[in-house]
């Protein structure tokens, strides 16, 4: 049982779910429930890979199968919502997404905002982003973003995140929760390192002659 090992299982709600989940499927479980979480938003996956992070300290489940079980679920999510974009088309998939009580207009438009302006690049930086990740593949299915590069980005991008959070699940122990309550600065050192990493591209770029 997780309450054994410091992870109470009598909790009401998402959470309660989330763990009892885990706790019958295993890693199986967390690859579910990311799934799921692309389309069911009150399962976020800051809950569910620290969680499953945990779990892998305390030895109830492997560590790479999670990682791995993990971000296949992230891109099977995100497919299906790439799919049904592409079918529809945007107008036609906007009304769907806003007509179920679970989302948020503001996400869906920050969504097509991110994805507007940054083209390509914004599924792999959206999929770090809580309110941002798995909806941005809506207005990459309905732009008719090319399968292999929508699954590419969305590849590198969950494992990124997925890594993350399992990573500081495992860090954390039993007090995996405290990912949950510090997300905000979790995103902010995501954001600086993206920063950085763009800045070095674009300076082994620069001729010689302009760096600093």
């Amino acid at each position: 049982m997780l309450l054994e090992d410091g992870l109470a299982t009598e909790d009401a709600g998402v959470l309660g779910f989330v763990l009892e989940t885990i706790d019958r499927l295993g890693e199986v479980g967390v690859a579910a429930l990311v799934l799921l979480e692309s389309l069911i938003p009150p399962i976020p996956s800051e809950v569910v890979l620290p969680a499953a992070g945990a779990l892998v300290t305390l030895g109830r489940l492997d560590g790479l199968l999670t990682f791995v079980l993990a971000t296949v679920g992230s891109v099977l999510g995100a497919l299906v919502l790439y799919g049904v974009a592409r079918a529809f088309g945007r107008d036609r998939t906007r009304r769907v997404m806003l007509a179920v009580p679970l989302i948020d207009v503001d996400d869906v438009d920050r969504a097509e905002d991110w994805f507007a302006r940054r083209g390509e690049v914004a599924v792999l930086v959206g999929r770090l982003i809580p309110g941002v990740r798995s909806l941005v593949s809506l207005p990459a299915g309905a732009a008719g973003m090319p399968l292999g590069r929508f699954v590419l980005m969305t590849t590198i991008g969950s494992a990124i995140w997925n890594g993350l959070l399992i990573g500081a699940g495992m860090a954390l122990g039993t007090q995996w929760q405290l990912v949950e309550k510090n997300i905000d600065l979790i995103n902010n050192l995501i954001y600086v390192s993206i920063g950085v990493a763009v800045a070095v591209f674009v300076m082994r770029r620069l001729p010689k002659r302009w760096r600093i």
